[in-house]
């Protein structure tokens, strides 16, 4: 029976890369390809940006953190030199310094640890079959559609031009201060789990190699996805150009829509949903994960109560949104910024692990 199930999972993905290549090109069924291994690898490793925050705050145990920041300088390393050299056909995940972005990041920090997951935790939970994921998700792409057709108000607010150091200073010194901006965090955190350790007489966090191995191959995938892609890796313009799709069927115009009815979101709009990069990477994340997460057995979720479930729904609508003031979750802020040089990056983790630990303590009231 498992080797039935593996077989079948198997052909479901050459199905997939198959049909999309079919449908949008070689480029994207390659994108498909990534995608399966994206999602194979958060589920495989458990690799979850808020779990990983969400162990720090609660019991100082820095893994998560340590494992994101090695994920960072590997994908900085791997793809800034590309980029530079590239000529303009690469592009990094640059991004304003503005106001809602400071507002977007801390309210997606509190709303993913309510939300249990990310975007791509979100993506890849549905995938492995948990019960919350499929609350979070569709109000999440409510969300992001509702986000970018209000982002350029939001932008209109005000605040700081784009910082590039790969621009300002070229990519190796960029590489540097993102190497050593990863190494004070480490060292910080490392720190805050000494002295707990020392205040409450406990011993470190077990070592869990899933997480080292989960940075090591998702920094591979990011830099094979930005030679494919010619971006970086992202997640939130997919789900939210789901939701405009799921909008216009039922009758809603992007005419006018300060995001939707302009170059090249219309066209996004106007196109097959499998002509667009970020969405065949995302179907190929709930499905790599799916496969993943019943590749040995079944996975077993608890099943969460009705509460927990309106308030996932509450939150993926807050992290859709937010995710859009952002300009991304923690994959195309936290981590393509920050593996692009952009200071919105930093400013975007800094927001969003403050806006985190309220969401920690609100998580605590929900589920005691």
């Amino acid at each position: 029976m498992l080797l039935l199930t593996r077989l079948g999972f198997i052909l479901a993905s050459l199905a997939l890369i198959i049909g999309v290549t079919l449908v949008g090109g070689l480029r994207q069924g390659l994108l498909t390809l990534l995608g399966i291994g994206f999602g194979a690898v958060l589920q495989g490793a458990r690799f979850g940006f808020t779990t990983g925050w969400r162990n720090y705050i609660e019991r100082r145990d820095p893994q998560g953190i340590w494992a994101q920041m090695l994920l960072l300088v590997l994908a900085a390393a791997f793809t800034l030199p590309l980029i530079a050299d590239s000529g303009g056909e690469l592009v990094g995940a640059i991004a304003p310094l503005t106001i809602s972005l400071v507002l977007g990041a801390f309210l997606f920090g509190a709303a993913m640890q309510l939300a249990d997951g990310c975007g791509s935790g979100t993506l890849y939970k549905a995938g492995a079959g948990a019960p919350i994921s499929f609350a979070v998700l569709p109000t999440f792409a409510i969300g992001s559609f509702l986000g970018a057709s209000h982002q350029p108000g939001w932008i209109a607010l005000g605040g700081l031009p784009a910082i590039d150091l790969t621009v300002s200073l070229g990519w190796p010194t960029a590489l540097l201060i993102t190497v050593l901006g990863c190494a004070a965090v480490s060292w910080f955190v490392g720190r805050g789990a000494r002295r707990h350790q020392k205040t409450h007489s406990s011993s470190p966090a077990k070592w869990e190699m899933r997480w080292w191995m989960g940075a090591l191959l998702l920094a591979v995938l990011y830099a094979i996805h930005m030679v494919v892609a010619g971006q970086p890796w992202g997640i939130v313009y997919g789900i939210g150009l789901w939701g405009a799709k799921v909008f216009s069927a039922l009758g809603w115009s992007p005419v006018g829509d300060a995001f939707w009815g302009v170059a090249p979101h219309a066209q996004r709009l106007a196109e097959p949903v499998l002509a667009d990069v970020t969405s065949v990477t995302n179907f190929g994340l709930i499905l790599g994960a799916m496969a993943a997460s019943r590749w040995n057995h079944p996975a077993n979720f608890k099943s969460p109560n009705s509460r927990t479930l309106w308030v996932g729904a509450i939150a993926g609508l807050v992290m859709g949104y937010s995710a859009r003031m952002a300009f991304g979750c923690n994959v195309g802020a936290f981590l393509g910024g920050i593996a692009s040089a952009s200071i919105h990056g930093w400013v975007w983790f800094a927001l969003a692990f403050a806006g985190s630990i309220i969401g920690v303590r609100i998580r605590r009231r929900v589920n005691p």
